[in-house]
């Protein structure tokens, strides 16, 4: 199925530097803002420079400060488009094997205005996308309108996908406080979707006798669950984690119609089944580990939560504070448990650890369940008829108070910790552990606890001494638990994301001269680098000068024709080099230097330069 699936999805890229294009096509979506701002999808129909058979399925561009155009409308821009990118660092997270899937071909930025054009009808089937998408900008902007600008961001991300208003502080308050699962539509809201339409038929049903004893209200109220979480998909413009949960929530209301139970550990492999056969790929996604691995340890807890007696003629009194300590207990249990199941691969996959996350989660918990996603649905379907108004007042008070409580953790004492990532094989041992704690019987099941608890307890190997960018346009060298960046304002996504992998701190302290092309060590430099960014080869004479002050050179432009004399027993990295090897990890050895280069480790993959094939690490 991995086959066929990455065959299917495949697609004409771009391949080379990137170059200035001129793109007419139609915009497919507003997808989720980058480092440089708001993003669209856009279905070209020609780009300058290529053939037909060479134009990519869709693009990606960043639009700066442009206007963001509407999904459906055809428009004509100026672009800086190449290919999409490899991995920042050997063995980091690769972005050009998600645009594989995506059938994407080309990535970008906008460089001058977005021209609105006339062109011809695209297919069918792109103009029923494109009218899904455009209804959901249009519900998202309308929630905007109703909650404001603050609370409305958020709004409209939790209903639609949008999360172009969301604003960089709150982004990282969510993210600090171990909140951020809330912004993305996933498990949680469909579950509270679904289990709340589910629940609200079933009562209807309940409550009028005549059709209360002539049908089957848990069936009704499963069907009308199933509805909702599909129509809640499509809302959301089915993103990854949205297709995950909305496959999983319908096995389980799938199981009520065929008089199965509900949440059992059989419902969900049969989900996560699935999901493998429709898209292989998510199997390497984060998302899917986190997302199925916290609802297994989610459904283990619930078969083994001990269920208490029900006592007959309790006082009032009685039985409301019991039912309130019971729903502390099991909100703890679950909110602790699934915080240590999904760990283990945010530790691995995004070096962070929200110190408070815990106790955060507990406070916004009830806010989501019972005041925020219920009022935002109710709110979402009235609003096309203009009904929709005091529902998302409502629902816009949550968001605030959630809001409040995210800064208020997120600015809490060691709010947010970096870890470095363990060695690759080592989350396979803390995944095994998890499966052992929720699929053995009895007390035998504690030997996987100390398997599980793996990527947190494993020693990390050595950090490298310098990392450089897989275009040879910047780097950074290590100097104690700081990540130096020579070049503060270039690939700064790039060098924080292998910063944070290595379990260090980016900083930008003066220990490199640099001036409009290169950069040169300073005195007290912990590694002797040079770097010329400039896409000219520099003259015999400045190679020979830098190659003198430093030991390793890197060049962004191709290799001089030969080689200085003065540069014979320097590490001299060309362009040449990295567009075949891509980012590269230097560490420094009592004999010399031993490079790590990224392209190796990714393998021959269709998203893979086939140029990489067979090349081994170079001493």
């Amino acid at each position: 199925m991995a086959k066929l699936r990455s065959d299917g999805v495949a697609a004409p890229v771009i391949v080379g530097e990137r170059v200035v294009r001129r793109v007419e096509g139609f915009v497919v979506d507003v997808v989720s803002p980058g480092a440089g701002g708001q993003r669209l999808l856009i279905a070209p129909v020609s780009v300058s420079g290529l053939t037909p058979d060479q134009t990519p399925r869709r693009v990606r561009v960043t639009i700066g400060e442009n206007a963001i155009p509407a999904p459906g409308q055809a428009i004509r821009v100026r672009t800086m488009l190449g290919p999409p990118p490899p991995p920042a660092a050997p063995g980091a997270y690769d972005f050009a094997r998600d645009a594989w899937f995506d059938s994407i071909g080309a990535v970008g930025f906008t460089i001058g205005q977005i021209d609105i054009v006339r062109l011809d009808p695209p297919p069918i089937r792109l103009r029923l996308a494109m009218a899904v998408n455009a209804f959901r900008w249009s519900l998202a902007e309308r929630l905007l309108t109703r909650m404001g600008s603050t609370s409305g961001g958020v709004g409209a991300a939790m209903v639609t996908g949008h999360e172009a208003w969301i604003s960089d502080a709150q982004t990282e308050a969510m993210r600090a406080s171990g909140l951020a699962h809330i912004l993305s539509i996933s498990g949680l809201h469909m579950a509270i979707v679904g289990g709340f339409v589910f629940v609200a038929v079933r009562l209807g049903v309940a409550t009028w006798p005549w059709l209360a004893l002539r049908a089957p209200g848990k069936k009704i109220a499963a069907s009308a669950g199933l509805i909702a979480v599909i129509g809640y998909l499509v809302v959301s413009g089915a993103p990854p984690p949205a297709e995950r949960a909305a496959i999983t929530a319908s096995v389980a209301f799938l199981a009520i119609l065929f008089d199965r139970r509900a949440i059992t550990l059989h419902g969900l492999a049969l989900a996560a089944l699935l999901i493998l056969l429709l898209k292989p790929e998510t199997a390497g996604e984060p998302g899917f580990q986190m997302s199925f691995a916290a609802t297994a340890a989610l459904v283990a807890l619930a078969e083994a939560w001990p269920r208490p007696v029900r006592e007959i003629s309790t006082p009032w009194w009685i039985r409301v504070p019991q039912a309130m300590v019971a729903w502390l207990a099991a909100s703890v249990a679950a909110s602790l448990v699934a915080g240590l199941a999904t760990a283990p691969f945010a530790m691995q996959h995004f070096n962070r650890v929200a110190v408070w996350g815990l106790p955060a989660n507990l406070a916004v918990a009830p806010l989501s369940s019972f005041v925020i996603m219920p009022f935002l649905a109710i709110g979402a379907v009235l609003e096309p008829v203009g009904l929709g108004e005091p529902f998302l007042a409502v629902a816009g008070w949550g968001v605030d108070a959630m809001l409040a409580v995210a800064n208020a953790f997120a600015n809490a004492h060691g709010a947010q910790q970096v870890v470095a990532s363990a060695p690759p094989q080592i989350l396979v041992v803390a995944f095994l552990g998890l499966m052992i704690l929720c699929l053995w019987r009895g007390r035998l099941r504690w030997i996987g606890a100390p398997l599980a608890l793996s990527v947190a307890l494993w020693p990390r190997p050595a950090p490298p001494d310098a990392w450089i960018a897989a275009d040879g346009a910047t780097a950074a060298v290590r100097s104690g638990d700081a990540a130096v960046l020579l070049r503060a304002d270039a690939k700064r996504f790039g060098a924080e994301l292998w910063a944070r992998r290595r379990g260090l701190e980016p900083v930008t302290w003066s220990l490199y001269a640099c001036d409009r092309r290169v950069c040169a060590p300073a005195l007290g430099a912990p590694v002797r680098l040079a770097l010329v960014w400039s896409r000219k080869t520099p003259d015999p004479e400045t190679l020979s000068g830098l190659c003198v002050q430093s030991e390793i050179v890197v060049l962004r432009a191709p290799a001089p024709r030969r080689t200085p004399p003065l540069c014979v027993d320097t590490i001299l990295l060309t362009g040449e080099d990295f567009a075949r090897l891509g980012a590269a990890e230097l560490y420094r050895r009592h004999d010399g230097w031993r490079i790590v280069w990224a392209q190796p480790l990714r393998g021959e993959r269709p998203w893979s330069s086939p140029l990489t094939a067979g090349v081994t690490q170079r001493d």
